[in-house]
């Protein structure tokens, strides 16, 4: 998973605040005290002295400054003489403070990016148990009062007078036509369209980190898991995360000759998470023997009476949505928290990605799919096969085995930082780029389940976080270190190769999981272990289908959830987890009961995104689509350099990314198109 980005001037990443279910200090909204009156003069001052040809900047940067200007600012007559005064008229200065912005950006966000990295090191790698004061200290958001700051000396106004902003609508209709720069002074456009206060971004890195933290230590033992007949089925030093350890080790099994047993216990122990069953006395703790099928708790084959979790899950996500809900105001552009992170973030409507997502789970293909897989099976399916993972390579291989291999390769951190450079290689890059782009990517054992942290100056270096155990790296560990090195090979590719600062980074991070997936589904290929599958080409089609069909519905899951949360904002814990499972086994019913044969189904809110990182989960999906796109793409062409041609483009909006990368914009119907062919072609 990429770690979020760290948008020191433009705060709406997705973040989660609330600190601990306390109620939060009420800010006090504050309401510019400029008129329409004042405003419509200092615009008629500043047409009259530099011409009708400058109208549209001029009334563009008078108005976001009269927005955003403040009592404590100033008085009506020292915004007049501000804007008059520091509005730029000249190309050639607008250029020189442009570039001299591109060099102090990169020096302010890279440094507190660092800080905020060195900060979460107790928190992101196992140095041994965290006390609490490293959450707080990994609490601390560095660059909490820098926008305040530069409210305070001007500079976010000098920005805002002068670089207009540009919805998402003229970006693009606009947008086709545009320069380089163009594009470079628009993103500039969007640094300053909100004024939120110090106190609540410093807030939401609280809470963000408590959540983070949550998810981190959530922790299931599974030697300690017995069924029904007090047998163990999993190795006893075994512990995986939730959800993306439980899951990995389900999909693993599907060469394992007692793997349904494995899948079902594994599906009982989701379950007990979703709807808050689960002991918490099992949670990051193998001090008990647990059946998750009947829910008893044993200790020295002592039956015992326990507390379930108490909807702590929920409890997150609840906080997560009203300290986002109390900067709605701050947000005139984007008011609500789904706003901002599909139009303001993500950059394509929400609208357009539901429309996506239903046309393709709704498509005929499915049941071929889904019929396909169940002969492959030889069994009905299970609500758990949403994760079949039998048109992949290693779908052939036992998970000892890919352990085996993995573990003799790379024994410790050190080995698997010392082979990023022929990984490179392998993948086409020239000894000169593969050896920079390696050199800029520091590789550490993570708490977590394993994450990409992207620097944000050229001085700084990327993080590569995956579970690396002390008896070596496992497959799972190597697998998402696959998938997280792609995201650092993105991020240095347009943070070093793009022409403007501002333009550093992809349109949005489904394009970053785009480039993480295409390194994944070559993990085999970087272990030596070819496939000479004639039927690669097709495998690889229903693979990517088969996981955007899952990861759709779970994307719908949670932006259904919020809209909930938005209609009953005074929800509770428990409120919050009726909804959600309601919601998960409407989606289910609706898209997946049809081909599955069975409904009522949770499964689709186990995702621990919903709780970590809200409304993050349709990147993965649009990922799924911008992957296969580029696949089919650069199947005929130079892998190393055309991933470096698309992603040197840079921040601009991801339909005109689409376009310049492989000619056409995010499209369901080259997925579509290729399953078709695919089912026919194993068919024959």
């Amino acid at each position: 998973m990429r770690k979020a980005l760290y948008l020191l001037f433009l705060p709406l990443i997705a973040i989660v605040a609330g600190c601990g279910g306390q109620q939060m200090k009420k800010q006090e909204l504050a309401v510019t005290p400029i008129v329409a009156e004042t405003v419509n003069q200092v615009i008629t001052e500043l047409v009259n002295k530099h011409g009708e040809d400058y109208r549209f900047r001029i009334e563009r940067g008078v108005n976001q400054v009269a927005q955003l200007w403040r009592e404590s600012d100033g008085s009506t007559d020292d915004f007049s003489g501000f804007c008059n005064e520091k509005f730029i008229a000249s190309p050639e200065e607008l250029d020189l403070v442009f570039n001299k912005l591109m060099v102090n950006y990169e020096i302010l966000s890279g440094h507190l990016m660092k800080i905020k990295k060195d900060l979460m090191r107790p928190l992101h790698l196992d140095l041994g148990p965290i006390h609490h004061v490293d959450v707080m200290f990994g609490s601390y958001e560095p660059g909490a009062h820098i926008q305040e700051d530069f409210y305070t000396n001007k500079i976010g106004f000098m920005v805002a007078l002068n670089f207009p902003f540009y919805t998402l609508a003229e970006k693009t209709n606009l947008g086709t036509n545009w320069s380089r720069k163009q594009w470079a002074f628009a993103r500039v456009g969007d640094y300053y369209t909100s004024r939120v206060p110090a106190e609540l971004i410093q807030q939401v890195s609280t809470n963000d980190t408590e959540t983070d933290n949550y998810i981190a230590e959530y922790n299931i033992y599974m030697g300690k898991l017995v069924n029904n007949n007090g047998e163990t089925l999993f190795p006893d030093d075994l512990r995986l995360i939730t959800h993306w350890g439980l899951r990995d080790e389900l999909k693993s099994n599907y060469a394992d000759e007692r793997g349904l047993e494995k899948q079902n216990m594994i599906y009982s122990v989701m379950k007990r998470i979703i709807d808050q069953s689960i002991p918490e006395k099992v949670i990051n703790n193998n001090a008990y023997v647990w059946n998750p099928i009947e829910n008893k708790l044993y200790k020295n084959d002592t039956s015992l009476n326990f507390t379930s979790e108490p909807d702590t899950r929920y409890l997150r996500l609840l906080n997560s949505f009203k300290a986002n809900k109390n900067l709605d105001p701050y947000y005139p552009k984007f008011p609500t928290y789904i706003q901002r992170q599909f139009e303001a973030n993500m950059e394509i409507p929400q609208k357009d990605v539901e429309q996506l997502f239903t046309e393709f789970i709704s498509s005929p293909q499915v049941k071929e799919v889904a019929t396909l897989i169940s002969e492959r099976l030889g069994r009905p399916l299970e609500p758990f096969d949403i994760w079949y993972n039998g048109f992949k390579a290693r779908g052939t291989y036992t998970e000892e085995q890919l352990n085996e291999i993995v573990k003799a390769k790379y024994p410790d951190v050190g080995a698997f930082q010392a082979d990023l450079d022929l990984i490179l290689r392998k993948l086409g890059y020239d000894k000169d780029k593969a050896s920079f782009l390696a050199s800029q990517v520091k590789v550490e054992s993570s708490r977590g389940a394993g994450h990409a942290w992207g620097a944000t100056m050229r001085q700084d270096k990327a993080l590569l976080r995956s579970r690396i155990g002390a008896g070596g790296m496992d497959y799972k560990g190597y697998n998402i270190a696959l998938h997280e090195f792609g995201h650092n090979v993105e991020q240095t590719i347009s943070l070093h190769d793009v022409d403007y600062y501002v333009l550093n980074r992809v349109p949005n991070t489904a394009f970053t999981e785009a480039l993480a997936f295409i390194f994944q589904k070559r993990d085999l290929e970087m272990l030596g272990l070819k496939d000479k599958d004639p039927m690669k080409e097709h495998m690889l089609a229903l693979s990517n289908f088969w996981s955007s069909y899952e990861i759709m519905g779970v994307s719908l899951v949670d932006i259904r959830v919020w809209e909930w949360m938005y209609a009953n904002p005074d929800a509770t814990p428990a409120s919050l987890k009726e909804a959600v499972i309601r919601i998960a086994k409407e989606v289910w019913d609706q898209f997946y009961a049809p081909v599955f044969g069975m409904q009522d189904e949770p499964i689709l809110a186990i995702y621990s995104h919903m709780i970590t990182n809200p409304l993050y989960l349709s990147n993965y999906p649009l990922g799924h689509l911008i992957d296969f796109q580029i696949e089919q793409h650069i199947r005929d062409k130079d892998f190393a350099a055309e991933t470096q041609r698309m992603f040197k483009q840079g921040s601009i909006i991801p339909q005109e990314w689409m376009k310049g990368a492989v000619g056409m914009e995010i499209s369901i119907l080259p997925s579509l198109e290729a399953t078709t062919k695919a089912v026919k072609a194993l068919r024959e």
